[in-house]
């Protein structure tokens, strides 16, 4: 009997993996009701058990989920039985369970994450101010009509071999991670890869690559076809020579259906999801480690660029060995010194030729009863330290306090005034008399139920912004580290009044309200996280409630340094130096 128990769990198993997909689609199209819309995916998805990333905004939708076929198959009737949904390419794909949870975390599919968005793809880092149409996207071209095309180009080789099809070029509108193990590739065809970061990257490159563009017929693909949508209407957009803009319907994954075999695709479709990657039934491996280029296309174990953080290859002998790996991105723009000897003499100098190298610029948020003179007191070491790569600018916070003491009289003498970024609900303006007994002994949860004022905070830092930028990050301690996620949080929302490309939290907690509607990894903004390891040193921001701060930013753009002493920035070896490493990326 037990033998025969074991027996038919294990078959159970077996069949539960077969059940077991991945459903991708996305629709461009004007959404009437964004609520019902929410509702109809958290009732759908939650009832069906449906695990990934759905993003809808008031252009459409994109969605990434995983679950049991027939729940999948489930979904996707429901959705076509709504019109928006006419004509929606809808991607189902069987694979294994999730095997990595850290990659399937990473991508999201441990839990279900529904947001409304303004760009279902983040197309530029500020949203332009006239975004291209979609409906002047490239024509479709379906797998078959691709690879005809291709092949078509192909067939007209000459005798030496050489290309007679000068009119003709591929475009990849994937990120540099994603063309390193797999590509198209034609003989007689030019393709261009911009090798770039992050999507949002490819704007900039297509402004600066024009004339390779122009004229010429330019076939686009991506993973599923989203980013070709918007990307292929931005070529359109800029007119005369520019209108014969093909995009491949569906992507490489439909084109990996119609061709297993691979075709004119060379090696494995990245996919942001728990399988990392799709190959053909020929295997092959174009990928190399960054460290060895030995041959290698594994991303499971998830290794970063110590600068930027992107994806890297490294085998898992240069992974053993411990090496510190730095993306040909940031070693193409001169950064590769940085992180391979952390000795200042060993650090690229403030010039390099013609090239005069600028500070980053940093705007100060100091914590609760405290203010701008006090805090740079305390950061002198860190100022002495970054003084080479940063500026640091110390601002007071909006909200004044009054002066309390514990003793039997109020001190004598002058004293500064002492600013807060969030108060507690029963804020009081300070007295005229300047002092006030202390109503109970020193709380070192206080922190939690200081949730109002952020509003007069955001004001005063859009002044701030104004009249004392631009600056490039914001560094926030304590209370100013809440404070500063929480506009990290909206950021979206203030492009063009409060703008910045990264922020280093020190000691920081989750301003609740504040950001209570945000999910874990939902904030895209690189961030560093600085904070007190555990059994914590820090009696006054416990460990976890960093951690749980640092949860909500995505774990591509965060990093995380924890040390061995209590309420501080540490400037000690090795955390400058780390936090030298981050910084350096943004120069």
């Amino acid at each position: 009997m037990g033998t025969s128990s074991c027996g038919d769990g294990e078959k159970q198993r077996i069949e539960d993996e077969e059940q077991y997909g991945v459903l991708l689609y996305y629709k461009y199209t004007s959404v009437p009701d964004l609520d019902e819309l929410v509702s109809f995916y958290e009732s759908s998805c939650n009832s069906l058990g449906l695990l990934g990333r759905v993003r809808l905004s008031p252009k459409g939708v994109n969605v990434t989920v995983g679950g049991k076929l027939t729940a999948l198959e489930e979904h996707i009737a429901a959705a076509k039985s709504n019109c928006l949904f006419e004509g929606t390419d809808f991607k189902l794909a069987s694979c294994h369970h999730p095997l990595n949870d850290k990659v399937a975390e990473e991508c999201g599919f441990t839990s279900l994450s529904i947001r409304v968005v303004e760009e279902l793809v983040t197309f530029s880092p500020c949203p332009p101010l006239k975004p291209p149409e979609i409906s002047n996207a490239g024509k479709h071209l379906s797998a078959a009509e691709f690879h005809s095309v291709l092949q078509s180009a192909t067939e007209h080789l000459d005798g030496d071999g050489k290309s007679e099809n000068k009119d003709l070029v591929l475009l990849d509108a994937r990120n540099l991670y994603e063309t390193r193990i797999g590509k198209f590739e034609s003989d007689n065809v030019e393709t261009l890869d911009p090798e770039i970061r992050q999507y949002s990257d490819l704007p900039t490159w297509i402004d600066q690559n024009a004339e390779k563009l122009k004229g010429k017929n330019v076939l686009m693909y991506c993973t599923g076809g989203i980013r070709c949508e918007m990307a292929s209407a931005y070529i359109r957009s800029k007119g005369a020579g520019f209108e014969n803009t093909f995009q491949l319907y569906g992507g490489i994954q439909r084109y990996l259906e119609q061709f297993p075999s691979g075709g004119f695709f060379k090696g494995k479709n990245f996919v942001f999801d728990h399988r990392i990657s799709v190959g053909s039934s020929k295997g092959d491996i174009i990928g190399s480690c960054l460290l060895c280029n030995n041959t290698f296309d594994d991303y499971s174990p998830r290794c970063r660029c110590k600068l930027c953080r992107m994806l890297v290859l490294v085998c898992n002998h240069c992974r053993v060995k411990g090496d510190i790996c730095v993306c040909e991105l940031c070693r193409k723009h001169g950064k590769s010194e940085v992180p391979l000897s952390l000795d200042p003499s060993n650090q690229p100098s403030e010039s390099n030729g013609d090239n005069i190298r600028r500070k980053l610029r940093i705007l100060c948020l100091h914590g609760f009863r405290q203010n701008a003179s006090s805090f740079k007191g305390r950061t002198g070491s860190l100022a002495k330290k970054l003084k080479n790569i940063a500026e640091l600018v110390f601002i007071d916070a909006p909200h004044e306090l009054q002066f309390i003491y514990q003793t039997a009289t109020p001190p004598s003498g002058a004293c500064n005034k002492k600013f807060a970024w969030l108060v507690s609900s029963d804020f009081d303006q300070p007295s005229e008399t300047g002092w006030t007994v202390a109503q109970c002994q020193f709380d070192p949860l206080q922190y939690q139920t200081q949730t109002e004022g952020f509003d007069k905070s955001l004001t005063y830092l859009k002044t701030v912004f104004a009249e004392k930028g631009p600056f490039d990050g914001i560094l926030g301690f304590s209370q100013g580290a809440a404070m500063a996620a929480a506009v990290c949080g909206k950021q979206e929302q203030l492009v063009g009044e409060i703008d910045f490309r990264f922020c280093v939290l020190c000691s920081g907690f989750t301003p609740w309200p504040l950001l209570e509607k945000e999910e874990k990894g939902s904030i895209t903004c690189p961030s560093l996280h600085i904070f007190g390891s555990q059994p914590g040193k820090d009696r006054q921001i416990v460990t976890q409630a960093s951690s749980d701060l640092a949860g909500l930013f995505d774990d591509g753009c965060a990093t995380i340094i924890e040390h061995d002493f209590g309420h501080i920035i540490p400037t000690k070896s090795p955390y400058i130096d780390e936090i030298k490493v981050f910084l350096y990326q943004f120069i």
